[in-house]
């Protein structure tokens, strides 16, 4: 039976002539006109980037190489003694497209393993920065320090044919994402446990050990998985799947183009959207001042919010037009595991009450739940309560899709993402109006 990259292989030879044929016969058809607006909004909206491993629909939300969130936990087996896949099965599903049966998916836990082992010097790094660096400095570095290890860098300098550029992007790509969750895990360790590191176990998978060398007892594995396979990819357009694709698209290694892209995920306006709401939660809970968070209670403390002129945090998407599968995912689990957690029960009556509340205010375009109302609290039940390290978390799903990315980006042979500018007279000289002061 085909190994991963061996079926990898045979997809990306299968799907380079319809590339190909695209930009030679049909590279002229318009997909849409760009207006002042994208250019001066962030390009919102162009339909300018090509990914196959996922696509935002607005009612249906993500879809991993088709399937949506349901049918792809449903679809993939189930890793021994869990209720989730693996998420070494996950990146054979978002590379090929095929579900992988479960000695397929055995085989990438395998080959992992012997991939995972953290080189010393990038401990010595993480220990040799000062202990109140962000987490996200230390992750982007311990990545970067690692590039030495790219192994597209060493078969481009000896020379090799472009059509074989996938190969050691592959290399790079699993050998990074096998050692990302024990650097993650190191660093929460090093900087929130007093520096005590239980060691790895070499029979569990990437999530299994993951929540091991985080010192949680389970469930807390398959809180693992299923927060690394929800938070992988969500197209190319956001700002940290673009940054990994966009250095990329320079033949910088993963290495660079990763660290890029944890950088830009640690944003505010990106990946620290889910600190933000616990925080915002967790205020709003103390402004309850001890009342059952009841349906009128939780109703008229949103009005409040609304009419001091604050937002409430974790509602609304950029695309999506309901309810975050993400989001939804994550509740099922927190209505399993911890039904009766107090911010578990704010939470979810904020989620029954906010969306009429919004779409009364009127001023919201989506009154519903992104992936980030919800993911705090299952973080902090566990005891994972220190708010700077949930980006890391993310940061480490992200990797996942950012990297399948980038392997087929080096595939299909994408060349270098050059976008042209304009000057804003250009833009008043479009629109007919002379701005320039007399």
């Amino acid at each position: 039976m085909a190994t991963l990259k061996e079926t990898l292989a045979q997809k990306i030879e299968a799907h380079r002539p319809r590339t190909a044929k695209l930009l030679k016969e049909h590279g002229d058809v318009k997909l849409g006109e760009v207006t002042i607006a994208h250019a001066i909004g962030g390009a919102r909206g162009v339909r300018c980037l090509v990914t196959d491993t996922s696509y935002l629909d607005p009612m249906e939300g993500i879809r991993f190489r088709g399937k949506t969130i349901p049918e792809t936990f449903a679809a993939l087996p189930k890793y021994p003694g869990s209720e989730y896949p693996s998420v070494e099965s996950f990146w054979y599903f978002i590379l090929t497209g095929d579900i992988p049966t479960a000695k397929q998916a055995d085989e990438v836990i395998e080959d992992f393993k012997t991939r995972a082992a953290v080189p010393q010097y990038v401990i010595d790094v993480l220990r040799a920065m000062p202990r109140d660096s962000h987490p996200m400095t230390l992750f982007s570095a311990a990545i970067l320090a690692m590039q030495r290890e790219s192994v597209f860098v060493k078969k481009y300098i000896d020379g090799m044919s472009k059509m074989d550029y996938w190969d050691p992007t592959y290399e790079d790509a699993s050998n990074l994402l096998a050692k990302l969750p024990r650097i993650g895990a190191y660093i929460y360790r090093m900087k929130f446990r007093g520096d005590t590191h239980p060691h790895p176990d070499s029979s569990l998978d990437m999530g299994g050990n993951f929540a091991k060398m985080m010192g949680i007892d389970a469930p807390y594995d398959d809180v693992a998985r299923m927060y690394f396979i929800l938070h992988s990819d969500h197209e190319s357009g956001n700002v940290s799947a673009h940054t990994v694709h966009l250095v990329a698209s320079a033949l910088s290694d993963p290495y660079y183009a990763l660290s890029a892209g944890i950088n830009g995920l640690a944003g505010p306006l990106h990946g620290l959207a889910n600190e933000n709401v616990l925080r915002w939660t967790q205020a709003f809970i103390e402004k309850l001042g001890g009342k059952e968070p009841t349906e009128p209670v939780i109703k008229e403390a949103l009005w409040e919010t609304l009419k001091s002129g604050q937002v409430i945090p974790g509602y609304g998407h950029a695309v999506l037009r309901k309810t975050d599968p993400r989001y939804v995912s994550q509740m099922e689990f927190c209505q399993k595991n911890l039904p009766d957690y107090p911010l578990f029960k704010v939470i979810n009556m904020i989620y029954q009450v906010a969306p009429g509340v919004l779409m009364e205010h009127g001023k919201a375009k989506n009154p519903w739940p992104n992936v980030d109302a919800q993911s705090g609290v299952i973080q902090w039940y566990y005891g994972v309560t220190d708010y700077a390290f949930y980006t890391v978390l993310f940061g480490i799903g992200r990797a996942i899709g950012t990297l399948a990315n980038i392997t087929w980006d080096r595939a299909l042979g994408y060349p270098i993402e050059r976008p042209k500018s304009v000057t804003t007279a250009m833009l008043e000289e479009a629109a007919g109006v002379n701005m320039v002061a007399k």
